[in-house]
């Protein structure tokens, strides 16, 4: 625990001068009812007010001390910390035009895809991941970070129709490039998924893969969908209606993009199968990487102040009953 009013805990030396008064008066202090001789009283039995008598004072002193520690505001000790862990720098390059919402895997691509991304996640602790949306156009949804809690519940932002409808393969992967290119790990990795081919943006694939070569980055491109025909769900005046629409993935691309960078090219009819590429990724050299950590500080007041209203209370409890004085 810390305070972050710490200068409010110099003011319990006042508690000493308030001591000594203290003491000092009861010495002073003489008996109303005087009498020669007090050895008669010697073997009487004393009354438990004896013991009581200076428990007002004790509970003032822990009610002074607990309003000095509550303007001293005590937190929890979060903090920011330096920690030294092994990993890799991964951005997650996500297609999101509308033909990720087909139904060849289920629920459809676009749900398949974000599921068994969050399981890679979850897998990769110590990784630094960061998250890139595309479609006709590109942009960062996360960038690179060790709080995949964050980055997670971004995931539940992930949908179609965000952007501008269309694929841009090459857009993709330049802007996950431009969040890798300044990264000091020894191992940088581009995951791709698509579902489609290029025809949108102002990069072509080929380009922004050399691109991403020249920075030591790998692509790991992954098709998404099956072999032929794919049901996808086109909205009508009379609601939902499924028609069958080709599945037209350029593969040959896809290859190429990943056999610049060496990478590989998955093809994932499946959602086992788009499981394949996060084998390859295991076996990437780690890199040791320095996190900073935040946690966010607490109030703790609350322990003190619950403390400061009994002893409180207990002192007028006691003042106006069993201590009470008679005028």
């Amino acid at each position: 625990m810390i305070f972050a009013n710490i200068q409010y805990l110099f003011l319990l030396i006042l508690l000493i001068p308030y001591i000594m008064w203290y003491i000092l008066r009861q010495r002073k202090n003489e008996a109303t009812l005087q009498v020669s001789d007090t050895r008669v009283y010697a073997h009487s039995p004393k009354s438990y007010k004896i013991y009581l008598l200076h428990m007002p004072f004790i509970l003032r002193i822990l009610s002074f001390v607990m309003i000095i520690l509550i303007l001293a505001r005590p937190q929890t000790t979060n903090s920011w910390k330096n920690t030294e862990t092994e990993g890799i720098d991964i951005m997650l390059a996500i297609d999101i035009s509308t033909s990720m919402l087909a139904e060849d895997l289920k629920p459809n691509r676009l749900e398949a895809a974000k599921d068994v991304a969050a399981e890679f996640i979850n897998g990769r602790p110590n990784d630094n991941i960061g998250l890139t949306l595309f479609a006709a156009e590109s942009f960062t949804q996360c960038p690179l970070t060790v709080d995949h809690a964050v980055l997670l519940n971004l995931f539940q932002n992930i949908k179609c129709g965000l952007i501008e409808d269309g694929t841009a393969i090459g857009m993709g992967i330049a802007n996950a490039v431009s969040k890798l290119k300044d990264s000091k790990a020894k191992s940088k990795v581009i995951i791709l998924l698509t579902d489609g081919s290029n025809n949108k943006g102002d990069i072509s694939p080929l380009t922004a893969a050399d691109i991403a070569k020249s920075f030591g980055i790998r692509v790991y491109t992954i098709g998404v969908g099956t072999n032929g025909m794919a049901p996808y769900p086109y909205p009508t005046a009379a609601g939902i209606q499924y028609i069958t629409m080709p599945v037209e993935i350029d593969e040959s691309t896809l290859t190429q993009i990943a056999a610049t960078t060496d990478g590989s090219y998955f093809r994932a009819t499946s959602t086992s199968k788009l499981k394949e590429v996060y084998h390859e990724i295991d076996k990437l050299e780690r890199t040791k990487l320095n996190v900073k950590e935040y946690s966010k500080r607490q109030e703790n007041y609350q322990p003190f102040a619950l403390i400061l209203l009994l002893s409180i209370f207990c002192e007028i409890l006691l003042r106006n009953s069993i201590l009470k004085k008679i005028p």
